[in-house]
């Protein structure tokens, strides 16, 4: 029957609901007016749990994962999105592709914290990464996130070339969910790449945004935090 899986992962989602803690995480995430994620319906099921749902129904069909995908509820989003990051292994491609398709549903910070470097990142590993420029350059803050995130994965295996490059044209980014993820990106790379984060810094610390440019030197010494820092606030 079709939706048949994705109605049990629901009943056993809500199993672990919690409404004093959705009550919370409305606020933590976001989702009252105005607010960028306004609108998202959360039912206070915590990450541990959704994590422990989402084993159950590992082998749930992709057409259920879409069905979750398309839901208002966050944690069924997010339970559908921590499947497909471990079923990526096995079905890389239509994975990829359930995911583009239904990337507008990526709509929170977590959403695409959890899924975009294991899944963007991994399909594009050995292809042609122009698709995070085009993603850069979008007028959706989740698609300038799943960009960035998306080199997480090439980050942790000390390929950094991307990150620079995306940094560059999201430096001047207007949100501030963005500049955490700029500079969070920033400071990975720079574990691997001291030269180039020193250079990035030499060149954007005195306009970059303050989160964006505490992020990054977050690793370095506190004598290059602290000069960093007073170069910015002196511009």
């Amino acid at each position: 029957m079709k939706g048949a899986g994705a109605r049990r992962a629901r009943a056993a989602l809500r199993k672990h609901a919690d409404p004093e803690k959705a009550k919370f995480l409305t606020r933590f995430f976001k989702s009252g007016p105005g607010e960028y994620a306004e609108g998202d319906v959360l039912i206070g099921v915590k990450v541990p749990q959704t994590r422990l749902v989402a084993r159950e129904f590992r082998e749930l069909p992709l057409a259920d994962l879409g069905e979750l995908l398309d839901s208002e509820i966050h944690e069924e989003r997010l339970l559908a999105l921590i499947i497909l990051t471990h079923r990526f292994k096995k079905e890389p491609e239509a994975v990829y592709r359930l995911y583009i398709k239904k990337l507008r549903r990526v709509n929170n910070w977590d959403l695409v914290d959890t899924s975009a470097p294991a899944i963007v990142g991994g399909w594009l590993k050995d292809k042609d990464r122009r698709l995070l420029d085009k993603m850069a350059a979008s007028k959706s803050l989740w698609e300038r996130r799943v960009a960035m995130l998306a080199t997480l994965l090439w980050i942790r295996q000390g390929d950094c070339a991307d990150v620079w490059r995306l940094a560059e044209k999201l430096v001047s980014d207007r949100e501030d969910l963005m500049h955490k993820a700029v500079g969070w990106m920033l400071r990975e790379a720079g574990r691997h790449e001291p030269q180039g984060l020193e250079e990035f810094l030499d060149r954007h610390c005195r306009t970059m945004p303050r989160t964006m440019l505490r992020y990054a030197i977050e690793k370095l010494p506190k004598t290059r935090r602290t000069a960093y820092l007073l170069a910015r606030d002196k511009s």
